[in-house]
């Protein structure tokens, strides 16, 4: 059944997993929940406050809707929030928010069972990756290697850090972090960029296919990087 918009959502419940980055947690308040694909982005509106476009962090079966969600800007001259990401930070605010639409092309991930997968993704670009990522732990056999390369700017920035030591760790999931900013903290991992870490992976991934997220400058670089390492064209993906 096609879906119907808008649909009005309620939030349950919210994971605070950085002072300004948080999980929101939704369920449609009448019994029709729309259908997605993992990896789909969601235009949520909230009044006055416009659109926000915002990936689903969750996998199409679980029964609520994850967004994982920066804070937002708020007006410079009275404090008040100036779009949907800043509103959904302001105890102020009532949250009346509805899905008016879900876009993007998702991850066709069926296409690639059997092949290992890479997962590339720079601060809340990890969200429509988990989803991909937490789709697949359900037909985990399906699939070869599942490596995640996230990047973020410090080590305070980076997100789910319980779920990976425990669920992705359980799933065999090959997890490497990096920090772009390091300071005077303990940090044994790398430090740079997120596709830097490509050419230390990709050689020893039997037919490849990486999924990507994040800003367009580390998209471009990383496609561009893929594509010097032999990727073709088609097994590098993006969800929109």
């Amino acid at each position: 059944m096609a879906n119907v918009f808008p649909i009005k959502l309620s939030i349950t419940h919210i994971d605070k997993h950085t002072p300004s980055v948080w999980s929101f947690f939704m369920i449609p308040q009448d019994a029709d929940r729309p259908d997605f694909i993992a990896g789909q982005v969601a235009a949520l509106e909230m009044g006055e406050y416009g659109h926000s476009y915002l990936a689903f962090a969750s996998a199409p079966e679980e029964e609520e809707f994850e967004f994982l969600v920066k804070r937002g800007k708020t007006d410079e001259l009275t404090g008040e929030a100036a779009n949907v990401t800043g509103a959904l930070f302001d105890p102020r605010i009532p949250k009346r928010v509805a899905m008016t639409s879900i876009l993007g092309n998702g991850f066709p991930l069926d296409a690639y069972k059997g092949h290992d997968l890479v997962f590339v993704a720079m601060g809340t670009g990890l969200a429509p990756l988990r989803s991909a990522l937490r789709h697949l732990f359900r037909v985990r056999a399906d699939y070869g290697q599942l490596v995640v390369l996230y990047g973020a700017r410090t080590i305070d920035d980076f997100c789910f850090e319980e779920e990976m030591d425990t669920e992705w760790r359980a799933h065999g999931v090959e997890l490497r972090q990096v920090i772009s900013r390091p300071d005077d903290r303990e940090w044994s991992g790398p430090t740079g960029y997120v596709q830097n870490l490509l050419d230390n992976v990709v050689p020893h991934l039997k037919q490849p296919v990486a999924l990507v997220c994040g800003s367009k400058p580390m998209m471009d670089q990383t496609r561009a990087r893929l594509l010097e390492l032999g990727f073709a064209p088609e097994k590098i993906l993006t969800n929109y």
